[in-house]
């Protein structure tokens, strides 16, 4: 016979409910915004340089950026996203270019 009162080894509610509470913090999208200055290639190297992304993978977001007017170019957590968006903002500035970044609750 097996014991199904629930004896001392079964503790798994305990933890089913421990785990249910402990939420993720929050992700947040980072887009880079189209303008009809900032040259595309200095987009592809903004995405190379602060996203991480190869050349093929940059080129094709800055396409989409091109032809819808904005891409998602990652997700992050508030400070990453907040530090990335900054990152950005200053180097296109410094270049003078109006390329704009921004970041949004996923």
């Amino acid at each position: 016979m097996s014991d199904k009162t629930g004896g001392p080894g079964d503790d798994t509610s305990l933890l089913t409910k421990t785990r249910s509470k402990t939420q993720r913090p929050p992700l947040y999208k980072v887009m880079l915004l189209n303008d009809d200055y900032t040259p595309m290639e200095f987009v592809v190297h903004v995405l190379e340089r602060f996203f991480g992304l190869n050349h093929a993978q940059a080129f094709e977001i800055m396409l989409t950026v091109h032809k819808k007017g904005l891409a998602v170019v990652g997700v992050f957590s508030f400070e990453v996203a907040e530090t990335k968006v900054a990152q950005v903002m200053d180097f296109a500035r410094r270049h003078q270019h109006p390329l704009q970044c921004t970041m949004e609750k996923e």
